[in-house]
């Protein structure tokens, strides 16, 4: 992979993580179209590290009050007993247990399927299935949730119902936030609510899986035909900066427009992969 086709795809990967619209699906499909290959799992996970630091940055304020909360209400300073240390008088706290208890689904099952996610379940008819479906799943959210508990809502039950819905965008095509965007707006969460917990949710799924592929990387050394170590760098830089702005961007279009453009979207993009499909231009 050269140097343009790394800055493109890291383009790719900052523009589409935080949209409803499966980053992973996106960076398979260009991949293919700029070299003929699937750019593969380690390097969509380690690109994620830098869309995941516009998180953090992004959300600085937030984590640094959930994590000085958290560390509070565990060291016993609003009561020793265990519903205190739960955070049970601080909805900071609380977030970090929740958040803790949303990411257990997606490790679980990210390790039990390892495998199958790098390898069988990349395959393009399946991303393509995945986009029409949760496309659908997101516009029938959308249109029949009710849209109106805060995040101070949240609940065990409800965190590990946002925790199992991350977990199934371990498959191309569902969307890491149109996967937990459309449980919450299942679960009655308002569109903000349910974008900022997906953001929340995200970082240490999303960290953990990158730096452990990244790890893996430097261990065993780059598969064949993967992207190199400095074109993988330059795409994570790009996804950076880039996703930044879209996350600023997106977080203000839910305020006020529905996701009705993003299934759209996801059930053109579909077609039209189909069709490149069936065509020859793109291989499954």
């Amino acid at each position: 992979m050269n140097s343009w086709e790394a800055v493109v795809l890291g383009l790719v990967q900052g523009l589409t993580e935080f949209l409803p619209i499966s980053s992973s699906a996106h960076l398979s499909i260009v991949g293919q179209l700029l070299g003929d290959v699937d750019p593969g799992a380690a390097f969509t996970a380690i690109t994620q590290i830098g869309t995941e630091t516009a998180v953090l940055l992004y959300f600085r304020r937030d984590i640094r009050q959930i994590c000085v909360a958290w560390w509070k209400a565990v060291r016993g300073d609003a009561g020793t007993d265990w519903r205190s240390r739960m955070g049970a008088h601080d909805l900071h706290a609380r977030m970090a247990w929740f958040i803790a208890l949303g990411s257990v689904p997606i490790v679980i099952l990210g390790l039990l399927f390892q495998d199958a996610i790098e390898t069988n379940l990349r395959n393009l008819w399946i991303t393509v299935a995945m986009l029409a479906l949760f496309g659908v799943l997101l516009g029938v959210a959308d249109r029949v949730g009710r849209k109106v508990r805060p995040l101070d809502d949240l609940t065990p039950a409800s965190a590990v119902g946002y925790g199992f819905a991350q977990a199934l965008a371990l498959i191309p095509g569902v969307s890491r936030s149109g996967g937990t965007i459309t449980a919450g707006l299942l679960m009655g969460f308002t569109r903000e609510a349910a974008a900022r917990y997906s953001f929340l949710l995200a970082i240490p799924a999303v960290l953990g899986s990158g730096f452990f592929q990244l790890a893996k990387s430097v261990a065993d050394g780059p598969e064949p035909g993967s992207p190199g170590a400095g074109a993988t760098l330059v795409a994570t830089l790009i996804a950076f900066v880039v996703g930044y702005l879209v996350i600023i961007v997106f977080l203000k279009i839910i305020s006020t427009y529905s996701y009705r453009p993003f299934v759209w979207y996801r059930l053109g993009l579909a077609a039209v992969v189909s069709v490149m499909l069936v065509t020859g231009v793109l291989t499954a």
